[in-house]
């Protein structure tokens, strides 16, 4: 079932020939950022043995070496440089356990409840449409499958929020919101946020651990 939303809220929608553009510097310089905090929050799902766990913007990978070799990992992207990236780390890495596949995560060509884990980093604030693809993620769950995403969403602390607000006509011209807030993509579904917190307080960016209810 498709939930409909009254807003697109990023009206200047990323093109995945910006992420594909840099490719080659995107590990150089966003792995240093994210990685650690990315590999810790997969790890500690505890991913279960036989599980379906699909990351949608898997980008370049970075995130592939935390998930364990019993279980079936399916990254997207819509950027074929970022995934040509992927590929060849997991090609030279053996991770026979992760497919990569070229997908618009606004149409994710899955069926419904295909999935037991749904994870996704970094992404929500540079679709075009982050409802669209909330919708997505929560159609190809499973019932009782967990949802992951780690992302800014618009920040409360007095001094840092302001300024980053006031960014969001510039960074949506980069291709991504700095101005999106969390309710905003979550409210409407039947998605249950067990856990919702940052790895540090000053973080900008924040871990959503969620259940998925049908």
């Amino acid at each position: 079932m498709i939930y409909e939303h009254k807003e697109v809220i990023l009206k200047n929608p990323h093109e995945s020939q910006i992420y594909s553009k840099f490719s080659h510097l995107y590990d150089k310089i966003f792995t240093r950022v994210f990685t650690e905090r990315i590999i810790n929050v997969i790890r500690n799902l505890e991913i279960k043995p036989g599980s379906k766990v699909l990351e949608v913007g898997i980008g370049t990978g970075i995130s592939m070496a935390a998930y364990p070799p019993h279980c079936k990992v399916t990254g997207v992207d819509l950027a074929p440089d970022m995934l040509a990236r992927a590929r060849q780390k997991a090609m030279e890495n053996g991770w026979h356990h992760i497919d990569l596949l070229e997908m618009d995560a606004l149409n994710l060509e899955f069926p419904d409840n295909t999935f037991d884990y749904v994870t996704s980093f970094h992404v929500i604030s540079v679709v075009p449409d982050p409802v669209r693809v909330m919708n997505e993620i929560h159609r190809v769950c499973k019932p009782e499958g967990k949802i992951v995403i780690i992302n800014h969403f618009q920040t409360t602390l007095p001094v840092i929020g302001p300024i980053i607000g006031g960014l969001d006509p510039l960074t949506r011209r980069l291709g991504w919101s700095a101005s999106l807030r969390l309710h905003q993509v979550f409210d409407g579904l039947p998605i249950r946020i067990e856990k919702c917190f940052k790895t540090s307080p000053f973080s900008l960016f924040t871990v959503v651990l969620a259940e998925n209810q049908k």
